[in-house]
């Protein structure tokens, strides 16, 4: 049996031709973490459309990113984290409720969903000997933790948590992925 070595891995060489862009996707997704953080919760019918903006936004770099480095490990988990994204976005976007409640309802199921799928990319991340898996499973275990803490203080959470808790998925998403893209860089040959 020939032990693999980690420069032959798909994710070696996926992360080698596409590392710039998995990096300026993690400072999109940092960025656009800020300006969610920021989005005074004036009214909610203003907060769903910037946030909706936001995902929709995120949403399409990620599905860009992931289509680029489409050989790589947990490529259909990452497909359907960039489009749920990119669907949450579209939902907030269209949506026409200035009521914080169903909103919260909302983000809980996307935090729910993407938390799982960024603990399955992780783990083929781990199959395929790429490092710092140990960030996105931090990060998907983060965003379970921020659904359960909007359930456990809702209704009360639905006024603030909104703008605040996704600017936070961002931003800790988009350093997982940097963090990803540099250990993948600097130990590809």
């Amino acid at each position: 049996m020939v032990k693999q070595s980690v420069h032959d891995v798909p994710f070696t060489k996926s992360v080698r031709r596409n590392w710039r862009l998995i990096i300026i996707e993690g400072l999109i997704l940092i960025a656009l973490g800020l300006l969610a953080v920021t989005v005074p919760p004036t009214t909610n019918f203003a907060v769903t459309i910037v946030l909706g903006w936001l995902f929709s936004a995120s949403g399409l770099v990620g599905l860009i990113t992931t289509l680029a480095g489409r050989h790589a490990p947990g490529f259909w988990w990452s497909l359907l984290s960039a489009l749920l994204a990119l669907a949450v976005g579209i939902i907030l976007i269209e949506w026409r409720s200035d009521s914080a409640l169903p909103l919260t309802y909302l983000l809980i199921v996307f935090f729910v969903i993407e938390g799982i799928a960024t603990i399955m990319f992780a783990i083929a991340h781990k199959r395929q000997l790429s490092g710092r898996w140990e960030w996105m499973t931090a990060s998907g275990l983060f965003d379970l933790a921020l659904a359960a803490l909007v359930i456990a203080r809702l209704p009360g959470t639905a006024n603030w948590a909104v703008g605040i808790l996704v600017g936070i998925n961002m931003v800790f998403g988009g350093a997982a992925l940097i963090a990803m893209a540099v250990y993948g860089h600097t130990n590809a040959p």
